[in-house]
Formats: C-alpha cells, structure tokens, sequence
C-alpha cells in the first residue's frame, strides 16, 4: 500500500463482485450513500438477474415510500453494470460476494492483483471461510480485509469486519470508517471460521438439531422454548429452514474443519435432510412442511400435533397450593389466582405470608393506574389467597407447586413432607430449573404424581412453562398438568428429566461460547453484544444477558450441564468463574462484565 498513514483515503469508486442476493444489496448500499459503483458478473444471464435483484428490492422501497421514483432512478443510475472484471480497474474498494468456494475466490484475488492499483483496498462477504487463506491469493495480502455483510444488505445494519493477522491497520480503521458513513454497525474482530454471529449462533442452532434428533423434545416445543423463555424472534428450527440447511451444514462443516470442536460437527440429521432434499423454505419442506417451495406459510404434515389431541385436565383441579414467598412464588401465586383457583400458600413467617399480598397488591395498583385492571378485579383475586406459616395447611390442595431456594437437600426435605400431608392423587411439582427432579420424586411414596412445572420469571408477564416428565411421571399427571398450563393462559412445553431441560440447555451453552470467544481476545464484549443484537435480532447480548442473569447463576447452571452431559465443551469457561470467585456477579453486585458503579 501506497497510501501514507497521514492521508485519510477517500471513496468514491466502489467495484462489487458477484451479483446474486447479496452482492446485489451491497452494490445497492454503496449507491443509495452516493458512491459510484461498478457491479461485475461472469456472464450476460448473471448481470440480468443481478439487474433485476436491484430493480426489484428498489421497487419495494418505492412501494414503501423509503425512497422515491426519482431516488431511485439516481440510484440505479450511479451503478454500471458488466461482465468485464477489468472494469473495477479503477475502484478504491473491490467487494467480493461470488459463490462461497474458497478456490474460486481466490482465483478471483490472484485476478485483481492484475487489475486494480497498489492503494485499492479488497474486500471478501465471506460468512465463514478464512479471509487469511484468500489474502494469500494476493501480491498485498495486507490490503485484504473481510467485510461480511448480512442478508438483507440494505435493511441488516450490522457488518463484521475480519482483521487478518496481516491486514494493515490504516486498512481497518478506513473499512470501519466507511461502514460506519453508510449507516451501519460495524464489530471487528479476527479471522476465524463464522466470525462472531455465525460462531456463536450456529453451535446453539446445531444443539438444537441434536435435542430434536435425539427425540428430547418435539420441534414445535423447542421452537416454542426460545420464542416464549427467551423472547427470540424465531425458533432455532424454523431459523434452519430460512436460511438453508444445506447453507447451515457447510457453515457448521466449516467451523469445524477449522476449529474441530465437536459442538461444530453438523448433526448427522442434517446431511440426511441435506441429501434428500430437504432444504428448508427453499424447497417448501425441512423441519416443517411449506405451502410451496419459498413460502413461509407452515403447513401440516405428519409429524404436526393433532388438533384433536389437546391435553385435558384428567385430575379434578380446583384448589392449588404453592411453597414458597419468593419472587418467583409470589408470581405463581398471582397467575394461578388471576385463573380463577383458589390458592393456599406456605411461607416460612407471617412477614413472609404478608409480603406476599403486598406485592400482589402493589402489582395490581400499577395495572389499574395504567387501566389494565380495575378495584373489583384486584378485591376478587386477593379474595382467592389463603396465606399460612403451616405445610399441614396443604393437606386438601389438588396440586402443590413448590418455589423454594434452588438446593436439593431443602427440596427433598419438602418433599418427603409433602408426601405426607397431601392427600392421595394431589400432582407435586417443583419449579426448579437445574436441578433432577426424579431426585425430588424419590424422596416420596408418590414418584408418579411428582412433575416439573418450570415458570420463567416474571412468572405474571413470562408465558412459558417447561412440563418435565421424569421416567416415574404418569402420563395423566403429565397430560393435566399440560392442560392446567394452557388454562392459566401459558404456554407449555413438554420434555423430559435432564439438565437444563429445552431453554437452559440451549442458552447457557451459548452464553459459554460467548465467554470464551471474549477471552481468546477474539473482539470486544460490546462488539459481540452488538454482533448477536442486530446481525440475529436478539433481544439482548451474551453479556447483557450473563450480568441480568448473574455470572454466579450462570455458572453454577453450566456446571450443572458439564456435569450431565460430560461434553467438553460445556466446561465453563475459566473466565466466568474467575468473575464469581472476585465477586463480580452483574448487576446485583454492581460488576460482571460491565461496571454498573456509575450507572
């Protein structure tokens, strides 16, 4: 590179290579923010199509009043169109987005050195090759830089920008500058297969392909978990089938191949849909069946639920009882009240039995302020509520939920107690989220009445509840606690007695990813929140997420899986216990991954 570090370059020719989908919406990018921009495909029926991805996605822009006729006649007009790579000749930036085949693009690199001038900066959209491998292509390796832009371009704000361990830093900072003038967000971070997004979401996408492989759960249930328990905009199973599981296998294939952790190596289930065709969306069947082949509309087939087949409530269900004051008790309480049961609840002193009703009452008054509740609705609810410092007062409940602290010898003491209060045919169930609930059920004479009813807390505004049926379970406990789930206006979602149950055992993997990507001084805590927000629509980071959690919860949760599954990659990342060993728990403590001190 010639350009010296004082000089600032500056962009106004911009060369995209590869006109599919998503080297169209780059070149649409570049243009709508005034540059001009050369667009290349190896053929005249390839430049046609490319021409027309951009007439189309302009249209829809138009339709949509984000631009105008005239806007989008300068627009299209600031891009020309060829077939020619000798006329990126004079472009201050190249961006590759040809098929994703390490050998063809660097073919494509070895061209360019030819081409362009000694200050042009090369730029590869690889989601998951090796942008060092491709540099190597290239007289200047230290001129070529990944920019991996998200589908689609000109809506996903979000691009990584992948240093190589030769990429000039002039070339970084000036790529970062000029992603950040076009509007969008830009995370660096090193050159590894998938970069951040794709890292840390294809190992959660891959688990879940296990869970459903190994029967855990139904797809349905394990989309409906990371919907409902963690407000995701898509389960991990229809995010499958829009982005292609023959697209997902070569991305995890990848990952592997360069990092051979096995959390990587696609689930066996996937090369068998990927070999009979089953691609997802695209060819109207994957994990579920479509309408038509590109159609997002779900249809039935047979391995869908029946509609006929809705749990109902086998047991006669009319008084609950709940152990426990806690937060997470005090909302149970609340929504089996709001259901219209009666409820008998335990806590350990009248302060604590008082506290409950207080706190119920203090979350009515801020409905009815924002007129979402009335006076009459609060005085019926309260009115359901029996409060006692007495288990015995538990003998004539329907179903016991208990919420107590998350320790197993309390829980089995409970247990064994319960046993013998409740009467005969009363469900037991515990609301533990990591702990064996078949231990819980030995601790009674009853193991087939004891199941698990897992709330998310805010128990009132979360709709999720996990049903866990151990190998004791009797299908009818399990079938009306189903039904009582739906009826308390939840959504339940069935599978069995292991660690984590469906949403822990997914999340927290990936929270554990996160942390060790951020140890390996592999990008920024806040590059990496910033990553999975916008490059995958989450609500919240990894490490958002980990410091409202607590790092202690979080690890004594991942502990809990090593320990199960015996999966190395499980092992909690040494950097989370050092945060809980020095104190720095989130927020409770005032610092996790970020200081809270000054906020």
């Amino acid at each position: 590179m010639t350009t010296s570090p004082a000089e600032s370059r500056t962009f106004t020719t911009i060369g995209v290579i590869g006109l599919g989908t998503m080297g169209a919406g780059i070149a649409e990018v570049f243009a709508r923010n005034g540059y001009a921009v050369v667009g290349v495909e190896k053929d005249t029926d390839a430049l046609a199509r490319g021409r027309q991805y951009l007439e189309h996605s302009t249209n829809r822009a138009v339709k949509r009043e984000k631009l105008t006729e005239a806007e989008q006649v300068e627009l299209l007009g600031r891009i020309r169109f060829s077939t020619s790579l000798g006329d990126v000749a004079s472009a201050d930036l190249v961006v590759e987005a040809v098929v994703e085949s390490l050998e063809t693009k660097k073919a494509l690199f070895r061209q360019l050195d030819a081409i362009v001038g000694p200050d042009t900066i090369l730029a590869t959209n690889t989601s998951s090759l090796s942008v060092t491998e491709i540099s190597t292509a290239n007289s200047s390796p230290g001129r070529v830089i990944g920019v991996h832009f998200f589908n689609p371009a000109p809506v996903q704000q979000l691009v990584e920008i992948v240093r190589t361990v030769v990429t000039e830093e002039q070339v970084l900072e000036e790529v970062r500058t000029l992603m950040a003038d076009l509007g969008k967000t830009p995370v660096v971070c090193g050159d590894k297969a998938g970069f951040i997004a794709n890292t840390l979401l294809f190992g959660y996408l891959n688990h879940a392909v296990s869970m459903y492989e190994g029967r855990y759960a139904t797809r349905e249930d394990i989309d409906a978990a990371m919907r409902f328990g963690c407000g995701y905009p898509m389960g991990p199973l229809a995010l499958l089938d829009l982005i292609g599981l023959d697209t997902a296998y070569e991305i995890l294939e990848t990952m592997y191949r360069q990092g051979r952790d096995r959390l990587h190596a696609p689930s066996p289930i996937l090369k068998q849909m990927v070999t009979a065709g089953m691609l997802g969306r695209k060819t109207g069947r994957g994990f579920y069946a479509y309408e038509a082949p590109d159609s997002p509309v779900v249809v039935a087939d047979d391995r869908t639920p029946s509609a006929d087949a809705k749990p109902e409530l086998r047991h006669d269900i009319k008084l609950v009882g709940v152990v426990g004051t806690g937060t997470m008790a005090t909302g149970i309480i609340e929504v089996f009240a709001k259901s219209g049961y009666d409820v008998t609840y335990v806590g350990r002193s009248n302060d604590k039995v008082d506290g409950v009703v207080a706190a119920i009452t203090k979350s009515f008054d801020k409905q009815i302020q924002r007129g979402r509740s009335t006076e009459e609705a609060k005085a019926e609810v309260l009115g359901r509520l029996t409060g006692s410092t007495s288990l015995d007062d538990l003998r004539d409940v329907d179903i016991v939920v208990e919420a107590i602290a998350e320790d197993l010898a309390i829980k089995t003491t409970l247990f064994e107690n319960l046993d013998e209060i409740c009467k005969q045919g009363a469900i037991l169930a515990t609301t533990t989220s990591s702990l064996p609930i078949i231990a819980c059920a030995q601790a009674t004479s009853r193991p087939q009445d004891v199941i698990g009813m897992h709330f998310f807390n805010p128990a009132p505004i979360m709709k999720l509840v996990e049903i866990v049926s151990t190998v004791a379970t009797d299908e009818v406990v399990t079938e009306t606690t189903q039904a009582l789930v739906a009826r308390i206006g939840k959504v339940g979602v069935s599978c069995a007695d292991r660690a984590g149950f469906i949403v822990n055992a997914l999340l927290f993997p990936y929270l554990n990813d996160a942390v060790r990507m951020l140890e390996a001084h592999y990008a920024t805590a806040d590059d990496i929140d910033t990553a999975m927000k916008q490059g995958c629509a989450l609500p919240m980071g990894p490490f958002e997420l980990l410091d409202v959690v607590g790092n202690d919860v979080s690890l004594a949760i991942q502990r809990e899986l090593y320990l199960e599954f015996r999966e190395p990659g499980f092992a909690p990342a040494p950097l989370l216990e050092h945060l809980v060993t020095a104190g720095y728990l989130g927020r409770k403590t005032k610092r996790g991954f970020r200081d809270y001190s000054q906020r």
